[in-house]
């Protein structure tokens, strides 16, 4: 059937910024994201994550890399800061190779970023 290039967005929260803080939001939001989707991480082509100005302690980078990204290509970027946004949250942009026909992409949004796609 062959395959295809897909981005899949998903987003989380941490309630501090501290490195595990990061570290534990980063390890869930990605393994739910290709749970969501039924994809390994061979399937993953590059990720780009980005933060909001209130994290500074780690990159979420790092986090992916101690749970099995190591030979995906990772960039960390500054989210916008946009007055009234969401604070404390880490965004994915996960570009996977997925099968033609594997439906919808799923994005997954975790704790405080639910209200960022209340329609999922």
């Amino acid at each position: 059937m062959g395959r295809s290039v897909w981005a899949i967005r998903g987003a989380t929260t941490v309630a501090r910024d501290t490195p595990e803080e990061v570290f534990q939001a980063t390890q869930e939001l990605l393994p739910a994201m290709l749970d969501a989707n039924g994809l390994g991480v061979a399937d993953v082509i590059s990720i780009v994550f980005t933060a909001t100005e209130d994290i500074k302690s780690t990159f979420p980078a790092a986090a992916a890399r101690s749970i099995g990204f190591e030979e995906v290509p990772l960039m960390c970027a500054r989210e916008m800061d946009v007055e009234g946004s969401l604070p404390l949250c880490v965004r994915v942009l996960m570009h996977v190779s997925r099968e033609n026909g594997a439906g919808p992409a799923r994005w997954v949004y975790l704790r405080g970023a639910t209200v960022l796609r209340e329609d999922l």
